[in-house]
């Protein structure tokens, strides 16, 4: 019951729709049907019973405690617990699912709105964790953008495939009354019926498909949170993180640890976790319902939770993330312009770009060996390495080697598409802002017509409620 309490709302509902239909369907009474639909009616406004057996058995022995046997009893025609639960955990999910996809495209503007500030900031990208190639902060942004963005397709998917209507497959064979499950579905906001009633309460595919989507987003956010974790210690010095989403060490006062971001990326094992856990005890069970769903669901809202309190917390966090981006003492140190400074042999001398990486790496080695940086190279030194490396003259001039000392020209220079360059970034941005704005349209239209959808079925069960019909006990 206590993993239930999410689902009264959807189980009122549920009754509320199928009691309509029935009526519709005359197989119970019109005045039956109004004083079951003002019980469920005066249930949504109270609390139901937690020492039920579960949020299903406190719905119907409340409707009997106001109705009676003789009229409550019929509560149940046609219906089962196991096409109740399955359409309950789809109408509870895809409210969530909404709320997660709103909050992915939060985090989506929060990221564009940063990235704007940053489009001539360089910091040094890392491969396997050593210095690499100067790129901006605007455009390591944007990289989380493109994750996300993949993200709330893969969810915008996922609630597709959950806005399915179970109910009417009864416990596993629908019914022999004339029932209208299409009229059901169309009440609660449901897309379209789940047809094969062993598969409307059979399948959890919803639910491992959720989670595993869930755990893709969390991943990211992960990596995200790793990546600021390292760069905010001195060592890399590359961000630094505001003191409130950070804390000190019991015992020495100049640490400044990423708690918040720690706990992000602990949790995100957690969400995994509960994916295997969930798909490992789907794998061996035999067709359809199975009490074994009942272990499962909990992990489906943790896992929910956990995602959502990740996006919330990032989206407060990154727009207060201070960077770092005066990096010439650690380009030069780390040879990150040597990518470049090859490009330039082969552009300028046409060598071909095998050779000039190794005529590059041999004069790395030598100027490490000799305590020296690329910013004391010079003409005569490239191509005296080019000369003992390749037996290959080339004459180089001071003005060649200007673009690889200053990061932010090598930057520009890297004008591809999807590439580092400001203006690219920017144009990138500038697109990612419209996607995310279409998202956010296309997700407050899923809200609203779940909220029309409420509203209809409210609607239309107090039509139904004023036909004659009166209640044993009014009052709650």
């Amino acid at each position: 019951m206590k993993d239930d309490v999410r689902l009264s709302t959807p189980v009122i509902d549920i009754n509320m729709a199928h009691v309509i239909m029935l009526t519709e369907q005359e197989i119970i009474s019109k005045s039956d049907g109004a004083s079951l639909l003002r019980a469920l009616l005066n249930l949504r406004k109270s609390t139901l019973d937690t020492s039920a057996e579960d949020v299903h058995m406190a719905v119907e022995e409340a409707v009997l405690n106001q109705t009676g046997k003789e009229v409550g009893g019929n509560l149940h025609i046609a219906k089962s617990r196991n096409d109740q639960v399955a359409t309950a955990l789809r109408m509870s999910l895809r409210q969530t699912l909404i709320i997660t996809m709103l909050l992915v495209a939060e985090m989506r503007t929060s990221l564009c709105n940063s990235a704007k500030k940053h489009l001539k900031t360089v910091i040094l990208e890392y491969t396997h964790l050593q210095p690499a190639q100067p790129v901006t902060y605007a455009h390591y942004l944007l990289y989380h953008v493109d994750t996300l963005g993949r993200d709330l397709q893969r969810l915008a998917q996922n609630y597709a495939r959950v806005n399915f209507s179970p109910l009417g497959a009864g416990a596993l064979a629908t019914t022999s009354f004339p029932i209208d499950r299409d009229r059901v579905a169309q009440l609660l906001g449901f897309d379209a019926v789940l047809e094969n009633s062993i598969d409307a309460v059979g399948s959890r595919d919803f639910i491992t498909e959720t989670m595993a989507t869930l755990t893709h987003v969390e991943l990211n956010l992960s990596r995200l949170a790793e990546d600021l974790i390292i760069w905010s210690s001195p060592d890399f010095g590359v961000v630094e993180l505001p003191d409130d989403f950070t804390s000190t060490s019991s015992i020495m006062p100049q640490k400044k640890n990423p708690e918040i971001l720690e706990v992000i990326r602990a949790r995100a094992s957690n969400v995994l976790g509960n994916f295997v856990a969930t798909a490992s005890a789907i794998k061996s069970l035999p067709s359809t319902y199975n009490l074994d769903f009942q272990e499962i669901t909990p992990k489906l809202w943790e896992a929910t939770e956990t995602v959502n309190s990740s996006l919330r917390m990032l989206t407060l966090l990154i727009p207060r993330i201070k960077v770092n981006g005066d990096i010439s003492a650690k380009n030069n140190q780390s040879f990150a312009a040597a990518t470049e400074l090859a490009n330039i042999l082969v552009r300028e001398h046409k060598i071909p770009f095998r050779s000039a990486h190794k005529a590059v790496g041999a004069l790395v080695k030598s100027l490490i060996e000799t305590n020296k940086t690329f910013r004391d190279l010079t003409p005569e030194l490239l191509n005296k390495s080019v000369k003992d490396t390749l037996g290959t003259n080339i004459s180089t001039l001071a003005k060649d080697l200007e673009s690889i000392m200053d990061p932010i020209k090598i930057v520009e220079a890297h004008f591809v598409k999807g590439g580092p360059a400001p203006r690219e970034v920017k144009r990138a941005i500038s697109m990612r802002e419209k996607e995310t704005v279409c998202a956010k349209t296309d997700i407050s239209k899923l809200a609203e017509r779940l909220k029309e959808a409420e509203s209809g079925l409210e609607e239309a069960a107090k039509s139904c409620s004023t036909k004659n019909g009166r209640l044993k006990n009014p009052k709650l």
